[in-house]
């Protein structure tokens, strides 16, 4: 009878809950500072808010990385993406329709199917390399500059706020801190949870792969990846729930892009990051998820594809414990 370590399941579920409020802090604190930067609430939402995060997905990756678990890292990224789309936005749907701006669909969601058909041509010769991952990081440079080109003229083109700017405004509407003390002991103090969180998740999520003889990329998808994703699931029902339906689906294909340029690219960076052949089959079902945002759907996502998402991700979970 296989029996896993209820501490290793503790130390999971500890270092889950110390990665969200790590992040939290991160973005409160980062917010906070911008603003008395005199930086605008835009760029301050599609920068400091969209690193911040995905800092708890990239806290779990760098750790795993300094400590060779590579798998657990394609894992992490892989899940959260599928998680995002299967669990976050299927979820949602089923709450309420959810809309999709027109940029979303033009723009950002290619934008999130292009970057990920890169990863996979990176992986074709079996390694995601530190070469590869300073190209990962350019690109989350360039791309960050173009969204925020990009937005500025839809701004200034429509009065009407799109999606990404409702996401931004919706954010920071939250964030109260008052002085430079404050922000920046929010920072450290979310540096110092992630780093311990990100060390029990790791740690935990390794010795439940080893007690139940599965691999570590399935516990990054299972058990990390969800559990880094539940914050934007709580996020995208707690937006529907004060009638905000369009910042949902702006929110995760942002966030799916940035775990593929940001928590890739870095962990990739620091380490080279081998590819075995069971990831190619996860890389085309993330792929496949991500397709069913952009084919068909112009205008908003109906309760009816929520709920086949849900499924989708839930027999996709079932397919990998099996």
């Amino acid at each position: 009878m296989v029996v896993v370590d209820i501490f290793s399941v503790g130390s999971v579920l500890l270092g889950l809950i110390l990665l969200c409020i790590g992040g939290y802090a991160i973005v409160s604190g980062g917010v906070s500072l911008a603003k008395k930067l005199r930086i605008s609430s835009m760029v301050i939402g599609l920068t400091v808010v969209a690193y911040g995060t995905s800092t708890p997905e990239l806290a779990a990756s760098i750790l795993a990385a300094f400590n060779s678990h590579t798998e657990l890292i394609l894992g992490n990224i892989i899940g959260s993406n599928i998680s995002n789309i299967g669990m976050v936005i299927g979820i949602s749907a089923i709450f309420a329709p959810l809309l999709i701006s027109r940029i979303t669909v033009t723009r950002w969601i290619p934008i999130m199917i292009g970057v990920s058909l890169l990863v996979v041509a990176m992986s074709y010769d079996g390694e995601i390399s530190q070469i590869d991952g300073l190209m990962l990081i350019a690109a989350l440079i360039a791309f960050t500059l173009y969204t925020i080109k990009t937005v500025k003229k839809q701004k200034a083109q429509d009065e009407s706020a799109e999606t990404e700017t409702i996401e931004g405004e919706y954010f920071l509407s939250k964030y109260k801190i008052e002085t430079y003390p404050q922000s920046f002991s929010l920072i450290g103090i979310g540096i110092v949870l992630l780093f311990i969180g990100g060390h029990l998740t790791v740690d935990g999520a390794v010795n439940i792969a080893q007690s139940l003889g599965l691999s570590q990329l399935v516990i990054g998808v299972v058990i990390v990846a969800i559990g880094t994703s539940l914050p934007e699931l709580i996020t995208s029902i707690i937006a529907i729930a004060k009638k905000e339906t369009d910042i949902g689906v702006g929110n995760i294909v942002g966030s799916n892009i940035y775990n593929i340029l940001l928590i890739l690219g870095v962990s990739s960076t620091l380490v080279g990051i081998p590819v075995v052949t069971d990831v190619f089959s996860n890389y085309y079902i993330m792929i496949a998820f991500s397709l069913v945002l952009f084919i068909g759907f112009r205008r908003y996502i109906p309760r009816v594809v929520g709920v086949g998402l849900a499924i989708a991700f839930a027999v996709y979970l079932g397919s990998l414990l099996i």
